[in-house]
Parts: C-alpha cells; sequence; structure tokens
C-alpha cells in the first residue's frame, strides 16, 4: 500500500457515513475552565476521568464516532483499570487524533492577529505520536474579523504554516485536519464572514498544492459561514447551511475526501441543525460531518458533574448529542428528535 492510499484509507475511516469527529484535546488550560465550570479542580486524574467517561461510552463510540482528537497528555495516560485511553479509543473502531500546534500567537505587525506556531522540530513529534498510536493530528489557525481585519499578511501566514504542517503529517504517515477557522466572535454579518472564508479557503487550498500536499489524505475543519455572534441580525439556519455550501463549493477540490465542521461557540442544537440543513440539500462531492468539542461534551460534563455517581448519566447525554449529530452527518436529523 503506498503511503497516499495508507493515508486516503485513514481519511475515509475519519468520515465514514453516519460517523463524526470527537474534539477532545482542550488544552490544560482550556479543560481547567470546563471543570471549573462544575466546581472540579483540574488535575492530571480528574482530566483522565472526564475523559475516560466520554471514551468508555461504548455503544455511542462504536456507532457515531469515526475519530478522537487528543491533547498530548490523554494520549499518554491510562484508564483506571490501567488500559492505555489510546487503545480504549482504538477498541471502538474510532481513529485516535493529536493536536500538533502549540496556539496562535500575535503576528508581527499586524495589530490584533495572530499566526498559529509549532512547526519547529514537528517532524520529531510527529514520528513520536505515530509511535504512540496517533494515525492523524489537527492544527488550528484563527482568523479574525474586525476593523481592517483579516490582512492578506494574516490570511497567508496561516494558510503557509497549515500547508507545511499538513506536508510534514503526510510525509510521518499521518493524516493532517486542516483548520483554518474564521471566528464567529465580533459583530459582522453573515456576508462579511462569507467573503472572509471564501478568501481564507482559497489561499489555504493554493498553499497546500504548492506543499505538495496530497488532498485526497486530508481532512478539511471549517467554520460554517455564520453571523458573528454580536451581531444584531442573526441569519436563519437555512441561510447558513445555503451560504456555507456555496462557499464549499467554491473551494474545496472534490480530491478532499470530507469536511468535518468545527462548532465555534454555536449552541449543540445549532450546530446540529446547520449540518443536518447541509446534508438534507445534497447530493454533494464530499463527506460532511462533525468535529466538535463543546456541541458534543457539554451536556455530558453538566451531567457528570465530578462525580463517579453521574458517570451513567454523562454517558447517556454524550450518547444523545453523538447520535444527533451522527443523524445530522446523513441529513436525518429533525427537532422532534430532541426529545
Amino acid at each position: 500500500m503506498t503511503m497516499t492510499n495508507k493515508l486516503a484509507d485513514i481519511a475515509q475511516r475519519m468520515v465514514a457515513a453516519g460517523k463524526g469527529i470527537l474534539a477532545a484535546d482542550e488544552s490544560t488550560g482550556s479543560i481547567a475552565k470546563r471543570l471549573e465550570s462544575i466546581n472540579t479542580p483540574s488535575t492530571p486524574d480528574t482530566r483522565r476521568d472526564y475523559r475516560e467517561m466520554l471514551f468508555g461510552a461504548t455503544e455511542a463510540m462504536k456507532a457515531n464516532i469515526s475519530g478522537v482528537i487528543l491533547f498530548d497528555e490523554t494520549l499518554r495516560q491510562k484508564a483506571r483499570n490501567g488500559t492505555p485511553l489510546v487503545d480504549m479509543i482504538k477498541s471502538t473502531g474510532a481513529v485516535p487524533g493529536i493536536k500538533l500546534d502549540t496556539g496562535a500567537k500575535p503576528l508581527a505587525l499586524s495589530p490584533g492577529e495572530t499566526v498559529t506556531e509549532g512547526l519547529d522540530g514537528l517532524a520529531a513529534r510527529v514520528e513520536e505520536y505515530a509511535k504512540l498510536g496517533a494515525e492523524f493530528a489537527k492544527w488550528r489557525a484563527v482568523i479574525d474579523i474586525g476593523k481592517g481585519i483579516p490582512t492578506h499578511n494574516a490570511i497567508h501566514a496561516n494558510a503557509h504554516a497549515l500547508a507545511r504542517y499538513a506536508a510534514i503529517c503526510q510525509a510521518g504517515g499521518i493524516v493532517p485536519m486542516v483548520e483554518p477557522e474564521v471566528l464567529m466572535d465580533g459583530d459582522h454579518d453573515i456576508d462579511t464572514c462569507m467573503r472572509v472564508t471564501e478568501w481564507a479557503l482559497k489561499e489555504q487550498f493554493q498553499e497546500l498544492y504548492y506543499a505538495g500536499v496530497k488532498l485526497e489524505g486530508i481532512i478539511l475543519k471549517p467554520n460554517m459561514v455564520i453571523s458573528g455572534k454580536k451581531c444584531p441580525t442573526q441569519a436563519s439556519q437555512e441561510e447558513v447551511a445555503e451560504k456555507t455550501l456555496i462557499v464549499l463549493k467554491r473551494c474545496v477540490p472534490v480530491a478532499v475526501p470530507g469536511i468535518a465542521f468545527l462548532s465555534g461557540g454555536q449552541s449543540s442544537k445549532d450546530a446540529t441543525a446547520h449540518l443536518s440543513l447541509m446534508n438534507a440539500a445534497g447530493p454533494l462531492p464530499w463527506k460532511l460531518t462533525f468535529s466538535y468539542g463543546r456541541a458534543l461534551q457539554a451536556d455530558a460534563l453538566k451531567a457528570w458533574a465530578g462525580k463517579d455517581a453521574n458517570i451513567e448519566a454523562a454517558r447517556a447525554a454524550f450518547s444523545h448529542r453523538a447520535r444527533m449529530n451522527a443523524l445530522a452527518s446523513i441529513g436525518k436529523w429533525s427537532k422532534a428528535l430532541e426529545k
């Protein structure tokens, strides 16, 4: 099997019909905030317990989750019974992945903009993570909309870094998830988001081409085209679905196996509804699924509340959201199923 075929095979497993990706790669700082919201201290053990609660929802994992993005600590942790968490994930048929970027840092001479770092020493890290069981990776670029931004400098710098990361992943035998996220913070309208998202994606695929990245062995993780959170007029769910599809059709080559959306601060139910509307509008040239963090975890986190006694209730909450999004990934979700 050639390397390109191996990567294409992993990518296809990640976008298997009726399944999507669980983003559980919150950094230590981010997960601390989530645990704080349920009055639970953030320690290696509580972080492990929380993730083990999710990965142990075996039926949902087997039926609806195709891959899990992990943070470095989690990839190395063992469940309470001594099983490595990565083996727990693999036993359900899901593909383990790793977050590789080291965060968005201020972009020199571009006030209010960032570029994502983490390229130095990346080939060695990819090699190590592949040995630890990771079969795909994630790198998030952040594009903010505001007065006079984004600039071409920020769009280009982030697209170039993402393309270099993607090439290093493929050379090391793992599938890169390419995540250029146009943020939904701000008061911009949906058409501004549409324009910036198109610009970011056009630039991204140009850079992937220059870097020699094989599109058959990547997964795109974009934002949906959506109104800024503070915009007085919020676009309808139908408009979000329609405008997101227009942009994707303009920008994403058919060779890309699948697109796994980030939820980006949408409510759990909006993220599900938008995905379902897009899939119901089909047929589409690529699989459209989810790669959600908060939108899959929020209800489970609340139900768990840091207590062992609540594990089953929390798993039920996670399983429900996983099933709702799995239905959305084939265009079969409806509000009535949320009861």
